[in-house]
């Protein structure tokens, strides 16, 4: 089985916000080790959102391990005429497959409502690549995305909930994903779970909510994947609460959630 990691950040000389692991620097070498311990053959790799020269670490370590890695990156939006030429020099790089957009920081927060990234969708779309969205607090507004761009990917982080919140609080906003999936162009990353729950591994009490997703999007459109840098527990706990804990996943339906339908998703062609 070709196990696929839908989300993972690395970075250098800076610390990321409190939620993620407090170390100035976590490389491509320490994340091989992990994935090597845990069993995870390969990693979509996603700049931090406001980190200077994340996108060039991250398209560095696809350059070096094309087989361990791939790039969702970042342009910004609000400079439309630079950041299409800087788009399409990085599409040009090995393991740039498409791009991914956090609106947490104060100036960003009206992005996703007032034009600003009409233009990204546009493009992806006639590109062909995908765009990732942390949308927990906008997911109506994705609808309406998708709608208008039936050709552009989308796909939503983290089970479409806060990662700030836990347990059922975490998922209010499920009904509003859930009712995403009748768009064909919308698909689900299961990633960050653990962080979601107070309980111990194999965090039970949001086992029921990860399948309402599965059932609503299906194998093809649910993505496994962690977040690793605020994950509470172990890489390979991760890994094996999906694994062997969720009694409903398996078979093919486990082969594809794990890794194989990520990668028909945002195009990376891996051969286990």
């Amino acid at each position: 089985m070709l196990v696929v990691d839908s989300q993972v950040h690395i970075w250098e000389n800076v610390m990321l916000p409190p939620i993620h692991r407090q170390v100035e620097t976590y490389s491509k070498d320490d994340l091989l080790q992990e994935m090597k311990t845990a069993g995870v053959d390969a990693v979509l790799l996603h700049p931090p959102g406001a980190i200077p020269g994340g996108n060039e670490l991250a398209l560095e370590a696809a350059a070096a391990h094309p087989d361990k890695f791939a790039v969702l990156g970042w342009v910004p939006p609000d400079s439309p005429d630079v950041s299409r030429k800087l788009l399409d020099d990085r599409l040009k790089l090995p393991g740039m497959l498409g791009l991914r957009y956090i609106f947490m920081q104060p100036e960003r927060q009206s992005w996703p409502h007032d034009g600003t990234m009409n233009w990204v969708y546009k493009v992806a779309e006639e590109k062909g690549i995908p765009v990732g969205l942390l949308a927990h607090d906008f997911l109506p507004t994705v609808g309406e995305i998708a709608t208008k761009h039936p050709g552009l990917r989308i796909l939503i982080d983290h089970l479409g909930a806060s990662p700030f919140l836990k347990d059922q609080e975490a998922f209010e906003t499920l009904p509003d994903l859930v009712a995403l999936a009748k768009y064909p162009n919308i698909a689900v990353k299961l990633s960050g779970a653990p962080s979601n729950s107070t309980e111990e591994y194999p965090y039970k009490n949001i086992h029921d909510n990860i399948q309402r997703l599965f059932d609503a999007f299906g194998p093809d459109r649910s993505f496994w994947g962690t977040d690793l840098s605020r994950m509470p527990c172990s890489y390979r706990e991760c890994v094996t609460m999906f694994t062997e804990e969720l009694s409903w996943l398996r078979g093919d339906d486990l082969d594809l959630v794990m890794g194989r339908a990520l990668c028909n998703w945002v195009g990376w062609n891996l051969s286990e």
